[in-house]
């Protein structure tokens, strides 16, 4: 299986060309070099449930300094104070430093659920979630970086259970392991993983700003229609009314 430096650097490639993409396309630096950072870190996610101590003692320190950073947004909106402030980053930084790791280490096995296709869709709305700010495109964005890449993980995965010998093709009892939708070890896993799908999705639809954002007028759209009736009001045909001696409309 591919080791912990192929798959980072993997997903470091793939977020150097979606920031040089998203660049290319007008986005901020900033945002083209936080979006590169997060598909590189997402590439090491799905080892959160490895057997092995260090890909989770160093990805969980990692996050724990990551996300209280992103969730700075969120707080500004929630209208903290510095105390509250200050207070909140911490609280966020332990849970996940020292909460979080075991967690899922210990209601995962590896190779389980959160090597699955819903597990991609999972880190990629809980990014869309912390990267919170009111432009849809950005955090769309960057939420694409971590879904994509989480995916390369998968997709590095499914590759070396299929390996070429001597002109032979021999398959891994590991093919379809990691870019799957659902698990024959446990039903409870699936249950467990798509209720965390389904209950990420609710969360997004409520977010304050995509509400703000669905339910916002298009301008555009009002003022061609507006143009529209203007342009017919001109247009129309007039008579002259030979009783009131003005014109009329036919």
């Amino acid at each position: 299986m591919p080791g912990f430096k192929t798959h980072i650097s993997v997903s470091t490639l793939l977020g150097i060309g979606c920031g040089a993409a998203g660049y290319a396309c007008r986005l901020p630096l900033s945002t083209c070099l936080v979006a590169g950072g997060l598909c590189s870190l997402a590439g090491a996610l799905p080892d959160l449930d490895s057997d092995s101590g260090t890909p989770v003692r160093e990805l969980t320190a990692f996050l724990a300094a990551l996300v209280p950073a992103l969730m700075i947004p969120r707080f500004e909106q929630l209208g903290f104070n510095r105390e509250q402030f200050v207070l909140a980053t911490a609280i966020v930084y332990f849970t996940v430093r020292f909460g979080f790791g075991d967690l899922l280490k210990g209601c995962t096995v590896h190779r389980g659920m959160w090597h699955s296709l819903p597990a991609a869709a999972i880190a990629g709305l809980a990014a869309f979630l912390l990267v919170s700010g009111a432009d849809l495109s950005v955090r769309l964005f960057k939420a694409g970086a971590v879904v994509l890449g989480f995916l390369s993980h998968l997709v590095l995965d499914e590759l070396a259970s299929v390996q070429v010998r001597r002109g032979r093709i021999r398959i891994k009892r590991s093919l379809g392991t990691a870019l799957k939708l659902w698990t024959s070890r446990s039903v409870r896993a699936n249950v467990s993983t798509y209720a965390k799908l389904v209950a990420l999705i609710v969360l997004v639809i409520g977010d304050p700003y995509l509400m703000r954002h669905w339910s916002a007028p298009r301008p555009e759209v009002h003022d061609l229609s507006h143009r529209w009736s203007k342009q017919a009001e001109a247009t129309r045909p007039r008579t002259v009314n030979p009783a009131a001696g003005s014109p009329a409309r036919r």
